[in-house]
């Protein structure tokens, strides 16, 4: 068996074991580079350290670490509660406030399921007061979390946009943002309508239970008053100076955005170091682990040439359109039980070498795939689909489970097509 063939096996058993044995991908992908890298590839330790995405860690540390402040000083509560106010109390309108919110947090930057873990509760226990479907709240949720998922400097747009730079492929960053941004929110209208989200214009939505519930908490039954939750404090204030810093000087000055996070988190935390020494715990450690040890071991594998040889086997298939959906079908299924960002650095990589003949669309099939594995995110198997589940208020478990399973499913079985059809086969990118 040829090296190049053990090390795509390895790849596989990583994802297996991850999906069957809840261990963190990014952890066996660490022990996978190690053991490939130095009993198949012959590699020494430092070549495979080379490997390690340095500048993405900095990213995910650093935005992660801004935001868990920013949850923790209630800034993330004032936003959502500000956003509700919006609505002017119109219950229909509500699914669609957590899109939007989800939508922007992740497009300034916030990790996907972050930003869902944020909402998430706030959005199914509205779901369960003022009767609203939970399987249309949730999917509002974290279809409106992949809606932003690819703005420039968000961190799934931030990582393909790199890894795409990296491998010399040419790259859309607004393609890409609009891909995205178009389709979750295309899906968004059809559950919105099928889920019964018309029905829900004629429910009424009393203010005072609005202001009970806007903050971050479910129900007129919250320790924290509500007067505490909407008043704009100094720490509050400043995290939304912060956060507009962070844009502007990602998006007008194009500064790192890993950096410029870190860098405000760290202002805020010599501030107010309580909030930070809370803030800190829940940086997303598994998920910086489970990113960087993917990336790690794919650079192991263009190391000792499997990138190549797996692109020139794709290529083989003889049909250029059918290679291209068979990648969008391979990330769709994965990603729904398992990391959406880990199958595109692993995907990506793989298909330069028939991206790189010209026959499809670089920046279509890139945009195709980002899309394929990001949409079945409200898989249970999923993180964010996971967060859904455990937000759930008054519904029975076990058929939410299988709604969502199936709703799951669905776009694994219907998103690849689709998004092939529109952004690959056209060719126009």
């Amino acid at each position: 068996m040829s090296a190049e063939l053990i090390s795509i096996l390895v790849l596989v058993v990583v994802f297996v074991i991850a999906t069957t044995r809840s261990i963190n991908m990014g952890a066996l992908a660490f022990a996978a580079a190690f053991g490939v890298g130095t009993l198949v590839a012959d590699m020494k330790t430092d070549d495979i350290f080379k490997g390690f995405p340095g500048s993405l860690f900095v990213v995910l540390v650093g935005v992660t670490f801004l935001f868990a402040i920013a949850r923790a000083n209630g800034t993330t509560d004032w936003l959502v509660h500000r956003a509700i106010r919006l609505v002017g109390g119109r219950i229909a309108l509500m699914p669609w406030v957590m899109f939007a919110i989800t939508g922007v947090l992740t497009a300034i930057g916030a990790v996907s399921p972050a930003a869902v873990a944020i909402v998430a509760p706030i959005a199914m226990g509205f779901a369960a007061k003022y009767r609203i479907s939970p399987l249309l709240m949730g999917v509002m949720v974290v279809h409106g979390a992949q809606a932003g998922g690819f703005s420039p400097i968000s961190i799934y747009g931030t990582i393909v946009n790199e890894i795409v730079d990296k491998e010399g492929l040419p790259g859309n960053e607004i393609v890409l943002f609009l891909a995205s941004l178009v389709v979750n929110l295309l899906i968004a209208v059809a559950v919105f309508v099928v889920c019964g989200g018309m029905k829900l214009a004629r429910q009424p939505l009393d203010a005072p239970a609005l202001v009970r519930t806007g903050g971050g908490g479910t129900g007129p039954e919250d320790d924290e008053p509500a007067e505490e939750r909407v008043t704009l404090t100094a720490p509050r204030i400043a995290t939304l100076l912060g956060l507009v810093a962070l844009v502007v000087a990602a998006l007008g000055f194009d500064l790192d955005v890993g950096l410029a996070a870190i860098t405000v988190a760290v202002l805020l935390s010599v501030v107010w170091p309580e909030t930070s020494k809370q803030a800190i715990t829940q940086i997303t450690w598994p998920t910086v682990l489970l990113i960087c040890g993917i990336l790690t071991y794919v650079a192991v594998l263009q190391s000792m040439g499997t990138i190549k040889w797996a692109g020139d086997s794709v290529a083989g298939v003889g049909a250029p359109l059918l290679a291209a959906l068979l990648i969008c079908y391979i990330g769709a299924i994965v990603s729904a039980f398992a990391s959406s960002v880990g199958i595109m650095g692993a995907l990506i990589p793989l298909a330069v070498p028939f991206l790189l003949q010209g026959e499809v669309s670089a920046v279509g099939l890139i945009a195709a795939l980002a899309v394929s594995a990001t949409v079945v995110d409200v898989s249970p198997f999923s993180t964010n689909g996971a967060l859904v589940l455990a937000g759930a208020q008054d519904v029975d478990r076990d058929k939410f489970f299988k709604q969502l399973m199936v709703y799951g499913g669905i776009m694994v079985a219907a998103a690849p097509p689709l998004v092939w059809l529109a952004l690959v086969v056209p060719g126009i990118w």
